[in-house]
């Protein structure tokens, strides 16, 4: 099931996915990029809703950035909400976890080789 988060700026609000609608493939496809893994564990490491798409110190473009944050919530990983002219993001880790239990933490985990 897919959900609209009501925006009050010019832009059209993100549709998130929620993660029990989400294929393990899917996930896994997601927490596979090099990028996006560094943008999980960046959310994991903030209390939620303190980090706009700006914050992440990423090396790829805007626009890159937007698409591997789409790929996120596709996933049902990340819940994103307009507050003014920033897009602030949370991890949805209890939900991702009752979908995918055991399989964020493995993918938060520094001690492996990436």
């Amino acid at each position: 099931m897919t959900d609209r988060t009501e925006s009050r700026s010019h832009r059209q609000s993100p549709v998130h996915t929620h993660p029990g609608d989400v294929p393990l493939l899917t996930a896994l496809s997601a927490l596979a990029d090099p990028v996006r893994i560094q943008l999980v564990r960046d959310l994991a490491s903030h209390p939620d809703w303190t980090l706009s798409c700006s914050n992440f110190d990423v090396p790829v473009g805007r626009a890159a950035k937007s698409h591997h944050f789409s790929v996120l919530r596709d996933a049902g990983l990340v819940e994103q909400r307009d507050q003014g002219p920033k897009r602030l993001n949370r991890l949805r880790r209890e939900e991702f976890d009752a979908r995918f239990p055991g399989l964020l933490d493995l993918a938060l985990r520094t001690d492996d080789a990436d």
